[in-house]
């Protein structure tokens, strides 16, 4: 049996789960979600927790399980609290400034990056080297770091270019060492 999916996920007070079918709407104080699970795959309320079942061990209802059971937890910790990612701008020159909704990014290269910011995600540059992606689907803040971080990933010779603040850049020696 699967360890996390076995755990129900607590609903915390001001936070409103619906579910219709496969799809499971939840309702809190930062926003609201919505999305469409395996129809395989079980899910009650019962007491402010959501239970997560499946109905047999096969492998791709076990698959599903434990995944499952960990969207919903995001889906609720996202509504209440939200998830930032941020990303720091290593190099000489490097720097990151917001121009209305678009994020405009001077990376080494002959133009500067423009970015658009996507729906349902905020994005704020506190510094010029330090950019924050917040918003309340993880996987949308992480598809944006992830994307924003592409445009100059970090080389390990002397570390430049955009990395995650929790990031550690293994270094390399040039030619000269041995």
């Amino acid at each position: 049996m699967s360890r996390i999916g076995k755990k129900p996920v607590a609903i915390p007070s001001g936070v409103e789960v619906k579910i219709d079918g496969n799809t499971v709407t939840v309702k809190g104080p930062k926003g609201t979600l919505s999305r469409d699970f395996h129809s395989d795959i079980e899910i009650k309320l019962e007491e402010n927790e959501l239970v997560v079942t499946r109905p047999s061990d096969h492998r791709v209802h076990r698959s599903l399980h434990g995944t499952t059971r960990s969207i919903l937890a995001n889906m609720v910790e996202g509504v209440t609290n939200g998830f930032s990612k941020t990303l720091e701008l290593v190099g000489v020159g490097y720097r990151a400034n917001k121009k209305g909704n678009t994020l405009v990014l001077n990376l080494g290269f002959s133009h500067p990056i423009d970015f658009p910011q996507p729906e349902g995600v905020e994005i704020e540059v506190p510094s010029t080297t330090q950019v924050i992606v917040k918003g309340i689907d993880k996987q949308v803040v992480g598809q944006v770091a992830a994307k924003i971080r592409s445009y100059r990933e970090p080389e390990p010779y002397k570390g430049k270019g955009i990395k995650y603040s929790s990031e550690r850049i293994r270094r390399k020696e040039g030619k000269t060492g041995k």
